[in-house]
């Protein structure tokens, strides 16, 4: 017990062994410089009795042994020591005195070698000894008030953050695996990042320059294809992506039943562009799928409308383009069901469009509002409701965009088990909002085509996903059970909000069960830190007072990556969370790591890349005849359905009397 009796008779036993020691070292003077002694007459009769006696035992045998005595008394009364601590006390100084003094000590022995006077080399030995025996007592006593806790050390706290990580490859036939290196206290290790499920989805977060790309995403291609994977890519910067994916297909055609064929979808470099109609009649079975494409359409070319979902001024628009789009399907077959068309019919004159449309009785339902607002003469009201729809789908006009979605070498399809299929689809930067909307319409058809039972195992990635609207909240909640993996690149959830609104975006972050996230800052950071979880980590405080020094060691539990350490990540270093199936389930599922890459094998990899396809020689004259043609394919179909209208009695209502048309009054009638 810490009482003050033990205390006094501990203090007491240690000043016995150290008067002890220091009586040794004096009978060891005494002894081996005798004669020194004797000239300076301080040797009585009587001490030299005593001395003659003591001389002869085995200890007094060779200066060492007296010597090494001495040291072993000294060390046992500096183990009982309790000094108060010092929070100057260094190492260094401790070592540099105890280095000192062993040298002083125990090469004092080689003085006894010199030629010179007896009294001069006896004191000069004595002087030496002495002085090396007081530094290691000068040690040995600050060596117990030295403070063991390095807090300074350690002064972000990553040594205390660092936790064990998996360290297994555990791969499958649907796995994506990174390797990496982690730190666990002060030891580098090797990991994996082990995605065994990627159709629970993946979200791949991190500021520009974190990597996603050159360590996630590229690896995320090239594993996919390699295992067989057919492939949506959203490539937000064509072409760094879609050159990743056309090599590594070449490489890995064996992967494959039947090898998928590659398509490409941009709007700048139509000679290295396929034609797709994302309006398809084919895949548009009912005017729901009609309503879905209009609002996509209309929501990517108006990013604001999608927080103001069911006001009027944006439903409206909305059930306008439905009609339009609806008609065109029934059309003939559907022979100009295609965005293009949809653009030039609806900048017909009301006049001859409503009375068209309302030919097919399924339109009659959407047009009937604008109809009522037509023959009432609100005008007002009905330019508030079409010409912001009308405004938005002009931007669309142009030759080049008409040319790739007017055509139909390929259907969105992709997983097809019968007609595999690698698309990708190209934006343009400068060039966001229009490319941004009409690919939205085409991500937006082709998930509705790959979600489906019976398929082949698929991989949708989208690059900068907030660039495009297309609410993947659905496909990620089902479609897990028809092999459908979703990667997901945003750089902050914020910009995901921006774009989608709140809520939306809130189901699309909370959805995945893969997370991957580089350097981000802000809310996001914060958000994903909570995601993570805590780990028990150690606390060391010291107290230091007058009279003692406390120390104390404490453990609580703290966030394991918390938000600062994710918004200072550098380049290629990652946090997340991965998750494991039933029948391999993974315990450590967080990591925090350096994902490795080599950068000279990937330079000499893309060196070696084999340049796109050219699909056709496109000339201008082309392009511009097939604008033409569809503007002339719409301009006969309003004037042959007129004509029918006209001609067919059951049909003549529909026709609008236009004011010069109408009968003068009678006065008296």
């Amino acid at each position: 017990m810490n009482t003050g009796e033990n205390e006094q008779g501990l203090r007491a036993i240690i000043d016995f062994v150290r008067k002890g020691s220091i009586l040794l070292l004096g009978l060891h003077y005494y002894i081996y410089c005798y004669l020194a002694f004797v000239q300076w007459g301080m040797v009585p009769a009587i001490v030299q009795r005593v001395l003659v006696n003591i001389a002869a035992t085995p200890l007094f045998s060779h200066p060492l042994y007296t010597k090494g005595a001495v040291i072993g008394l000294l060390a046992i009364s500096l183990f009982g020591t309790k000094g108060k601590k010092d929070e100057k006390a260094t190492l260094a100084t401790i070592l540099s005195l105890l280095v000192i003094g062993l040298l002083l000590y125990w090469g004092a022995a080689l003085l006894l070698y010199l030629v010179l006077p007896v009294s001069t080399l006896a004191t000069l030995y004595i002087s030496v000894t002495s002085i090396g025996y007081l530094a290691l007592l000068s040690a040995g006593a600050r060596l117990s008030r030295l403070i063991k806790l390095q807090l300074g050390k350690d002064i972000f706290n990553e040594i205390n953050e660092t936790f064990p990580q998996q360290e297994e490859l555990i791969e499958n036939e649907y796995s994506v695996n990174l390797r990496g290196r982690y730190r666990l206290k002060n030891k580098i290790r090797q990991m994996w990042i082990n995605i065994q499920n990627p159709f629970r989805g993946t979200l791949l977060c991190g500021s520009a320059g974190a990597g996603k790309t050159f360590f996630v995403v590229r690896s995320w291609i090239e594993q996919h294809i390699s295992k067989g994977y057919t492939m949506f890519l959203y490539d937000f910067k064509y072409d760094d992506l879609t050159k990743i994916a056309y090599n590594a297909l070449l490489q890995n055609q064996s992967a494959y039943r039947i090898p998928p064929r590659f398509y490409v979808i941009n709007f700048d470099d139509l000679s290295r562009s396929h034609r797709c109609n994302p309006l398809d009649p084919d895949m548009m079975t009912d005017i729901t799928d009609a309503a879905e494409a209009a609002r996509t359409i209309l929501l990517g070319l108006n990013r604001d409308w999608i927080r103001r979902q069911g006001d009027f001024f944006v439903e409206s628009p909305c059930n306008f383009l439905t009609a339009v789009i609806w008609f065109l399907r029934g059309y003939q077959g559907g022979r100009f069901c295609t965005l293009p068309h949809v653009i030039e019919m609806m900048s017909v004159h009301y006049d001859d469009l409503f009375p068209v449309l309302g030919t097919d009785p399924q339109c009659d339902v959407f047009l009937n509002p604008f109809i009522s607002a037509y023959l009432a003469r609100a005008n007002e009201q009905l330019e508030g409701q079409i010409a912001s729809a009308k405004i938005g789908m002009a931007r669309l006009s142009s030759p080049q965009l008409y040319w790739v979605m007017s055509g139909s070498e390929f259907t969105l399809d992709v997983n097809n088990p019968e007609a595999p299929k690698i698309v990708a689809m190209g934006n343009n930067p400068l060039k966001i909002q229009i490319y941004g909307a009409l690919l939205s319409l085409y991500i937006s058809r082709m998930l509705k085509l790959v979600n489906r039972k019976n398929q082949q195992k698929c991989s949708l990635i989208f690059d900068e996903y907030p660039t495009i609207y297309a609410p993947l909240d659905t496909c990620l909640a089902t479609a897990r059970s028809n092999l459908v993996s979703v990667l997901l690149a945003v750089q902050s959830t914020e910009q995901l909000r921006k774009d989608y609104g709140r809520e939306q975006a809130d189901v699309i972050i909370n959805l995945p069960g893969n997370i991957l996230c580089g350097q981000t800052f802000g809310d996001t950071a914060k958000v994903l830190s909570e995601r993570f979880g805590k780990i028990v980590q150690t606390r060391d405080s010291v107290s230091i007072n007058r009279q003692d020094t406390s120390v104390s060691h404490n453990t609580q539990l703290d966030y394991a990556v918390p938000p600062s350490r994710i918004s200072a990540l550098s380049s290629g270093e990652f946090v997340g969370m991965v998750a494991d199936n039933p029948n391999t389930p993974v315990k450590l599922k967080t990591f925090h790591c350096n994902i490795i890459n080599d950068p000279q094998a990937i330079s000499t990899q893309e060196a070696a890349y084999q340049p796109l396809p050219i699909v056709r020689e496109v000339s201008i004259l082309e392009v511009q005849e097939n604008y033409i043609q569809i503007k002339n394919d719409i301009a006969q179909l309003i004037a042959t359905e007129i004509d029918r209208i006209r001609k067919d009695p059951q049909l003549a209502h529909l026709l609008f009397i236009k004011p010069e048309d109408e009968l003068p009054s009678v006065p008296g009638s």
